[in-house]
C-alpha cells in the first residue's frame, strides 16, 4: 500500500514539474517572439544603410561628368554607378527579406506553429551579429526542449519514471 502511495506521489510530482516547465516554456516563447520583432526591426533599419550606395550609384549614372574628366568620351563611372545601384539594391532587398522572415518567425513562435521554420530562422539569425546571434542561440536552446516541442505539437514529451 505504501509503495502504491509513493508511486502516485511521484507521478503527481512529475506532472507538476512538467506543467511548471511548460508554463516556463510558454513564457520563454512569448519573450522570444517579442525579441524576434525587435531584431527584425533592427535588421530592416540596418539594411537601409545601403541606400547610400544606391544614391551614390545614381549620382554616378545621372551625372558622370561631375566626378570624371570633362573631355573624356568614355565614362567608366557609369559602369561603377550601375554596380553600386545593383549591389546596394540587392543588399537592401536581402536585408528586408531577412527582417520579414525573422518577424514571421516571431509570429510563428507566438502562435506555436511552424517549428522547423522557427528553428531554421534561429540558425540563420546567428549570422546577424551581435543581436541575432544572441537571439538565435537562446531560441535554439528553448526550441530543443521536449516540453517546447510539445507546445508546438511536434511530439509528446517522454520522461523516465
Amino acid at each position: 500500500m505504501w509503495a502504491r502511495t509513493r508511486r502516485i506521489r511521484r507521478c503527481n510530482e512529475w506532472r507538476w514539474r512538467i506543467s511548471e516547465r511548460m508554463n516556463q516554456d510558454e513564457e520563454h516563447l512569448r519573450l522570444l517572439s517579442i525579441f524576434h520583432y525587435v531584431v527584425a526591426g533592427l535588421a530592416a533599419m540596418f539594411a537601409c544603410i545601403f541606400f547610400i550606395y544606391v544614391i551614390v550609384g545614381l549620382a554616378l549614372l545621372l551625372h558622370p561628368q561631375a566626378i570624371g574628366p570633362q573631355n573624356s568620351q568614355r565614362h567608366p563611372e557609369k559602369f561603377i554607378g550601375f554596380a553600386f545601384v545593383v549591389w546596394g539594391g540587392m543588399f537592401i532587398l536581402f536585408g528586408w527579406a531577412f527582417a520579414a522572415c525573422l518577424a514571421y518567425a516571431g509570429r510563428c513562435l507566438g502562435q506555436r506553429k511552424n517549428y522547423i521554420f522557427c528553428m531554421v530562422m534561429a540558425a540563420i539569425s546567428c549570422m546577424f551579429m551581435p543581436f541575432g546571434t544572441i537571439l538565435g542561440v537562446f531560441t535554439i536552446i528553448v526550441l530543443i526542449r521536449p516540453t517546447a516541442k510539445a507546445l508546438f505539437s511536434i511530439a509528446p514529451p517522454t520522461f523516465a519514471t
